[in-house]
């Protein structure tokens, strides 16, 4: 009998771009935790936004980043259908393309900072759900402690030898204060 794979989760540019959200997102997705989705024009959105905040050397890492990725997840990249894509529709329709890579990867959850660019009404016909990324990592690390807390841990990196005071504050300002306030009490 084959084990059942986690739920695809469709990831937004704005969970990519920050590293620590990044780093926790990926990990998640390596402890099995869930099946990570993109488009490559999401992949395009966060090198973008790099290279307007870090220039050239910022988008070089986006660059190398999206290959590892690839690498290390080879089937979650996904090409929306442009007449899915076309149907959907929201607030800002430049998002439209998120949603629809959403359905193409079989995906029920996007991952997003931006809540109010995906209303829940215009998501729920096509069964499809925004959630924030503090709400969804708590519970992951909630219902799996065991193996969300060293991807936590991993995440911080330098920082973790600072102590859980300075990687709560971290968390929040990533704006992740439910899991900080979590995480604190267990690191």
């Amino acid at each position: 009998m084959t084990e059942a794979r986690p739920a695809p989760v469709f990831l937004d540019a704005c969970v990519l771009y920050p590293q620590l959200l990044r780093a926790i997102a990926l990990g998640a997705a390596r402890a099995g935790l869930y099946d990570p989705a993109w488009s490559a024009r999401v992949l395009g959105e966060w090198r973008l936004a790099a290279a307007r905040d870090g220039g050239l050397a910022a988008e070089a890492a986006v660059e190398a980043e999206s290959a590892a990725m690839r690498a290390a997840f080879p089937h979650a990249e996904v090409a929306p259908d442009p007449a899915v894509e076309a149907a959907i529709d929201l607030p800002d329709r430049a998002d439209a393309h998120v949603v629809a890579g959403a359905a193409a990867a079989g995906a029920r959850l996007i991952l997003t900072l931006n809540l109010r660019d995906f209303p829940g009404r215009r998501l729920a016909p096509l069964g499809i759900e925004a959630r924030h990324p503090d709400g969804f990592f708590w519970e992951l690390l909630s219902r799996e402690p065991g193996r969300m807390a060293p991807v936590i841990r991993r995440a911080f990196g330098p920082l973790a030898a600072t102590g859980p005071r300075a990687e709560r504050n971290a968390l929040k300002r990533a704006g992740l204060s439910r899991l900080g306030k979590a995480w604190e009490s267990i690191a």
